[in-house]
């Protein structure tokens, strides 16, 4: 009996604070290094947040001035091409239409590739297709056995179910100038769409939530300055080179842009410096 007795007070004897220690330290161990690791990510992303958000205010500066290029220069191209207003909203109609089927699937393409390599296809695409513009013509005498059949089918069907409220059935001819700026426009359309899915998601990964709804108002402020710069600049390239160039150097502001956001880009997380 004395030593089963003695066994059990053994066993209930409390344990000494050297064995309870151990498990104690670890975990405040494992706390200080989780809050020191969250501590230096905080620190990167307080320094490098804002020259994100001034890298997407230019990326939608550029997109506004690749988008209203065609508008200011709409006299000069209709006085060339002899376009009449119906011509001209086929090239509208085709941007729009381009843009909006760009915004139902860019969305899900930035989520699967993240915003790095997807921003950077988007202004691939609309930098291309911007400066693509100057050899619009070239471009339409290719397209146009493959266009023209599209879009007449697509009017006929059109017809078709208007006359059955007896509307009188639409008539129109596509010169080859016009297809081709229909599918660099359309080209233009699907890469411009990124802008706005990618430069969220960028604010979304940088920004905290108190924060995000500023950094968003920073970066679309770019679109006014677009509008504004375009009509500036725009005149004097075409006054000192030609229409042409136009299209060509306000094309190439997309790639200048690339090579900064590749440069600079990275996800909080990854960003060491």
């Amino acid at each position: 009996m004395n030593e089963i007795a003695g066994n059990v007070e053994d066993f209930e004897e409390p344990k000494s604070q050297s064995e309870v220690s151990p498990p104690e330290e670890a975990a405040s161990t494992i706390g200080g290094s989780i809050a020191a690791v969250a501590g230096e990510v905080v620190a990167n992303v307080g320094r490098r947040r804002w020259l994100i958000c001034t890298l997407l205010f230019f990326a939608a500066t550029i997109n506004y001035v690749d988008r209203q290029v065609i508008g200011i220069l709409k006299p000069t191209l209709q006085t060339e091409f002899g376009w009449n207003e119906l011509d001209y909203s086929w090239i509208v109609f085709s941007f729009q239409t381009a843009y909006a089927i760009g915004l139902l699937l860019v969305g899900k393409l930035m989520d699967r590739i993240g915003t790095k390599i997807g921003f950077a296809l988007a202004i691939v695409l609309w930098s291309i297709a911007a400066i693509a513009h100057a050899w619009a013509v070239d471009i339409g005498t290719v397209a146009s056995p493959v266009v023209g059949p599209v879009v007449y089918g697509v009017v006929s069907v059109f017809n078709s179910i208007s006359s059955l409220f007896g509307a009188a059935p639409w008539t129109f001819t596509l010169s080859v100038s016009v297809i081709g700026f229909m599918v660099v426009r359309f080209a233009l359309g699907l890469g411009e769409a990124g802008n706005f899915p990618a430069s969220i998601k960028t604010v979304a990964e940088w920004f905290p939530k108190k924060e995000r709804a500023l950094s968003t108002g920073i970066f679309n402020a770019g679109t006014n300055v677009g509008a504004l710069l375009t009509p500036l600049l725009v005149p004097v390239i075409v006054l000192t080179w030609g229409w042409y160039e136009a299209f060509i150097i306000t094309g190439l502001l997309g790639f200048i842009w690339l090579a900064f956001w590749l440069l600079i880009y990275k996800r909080p997380e990854d960003d060491t410096r």
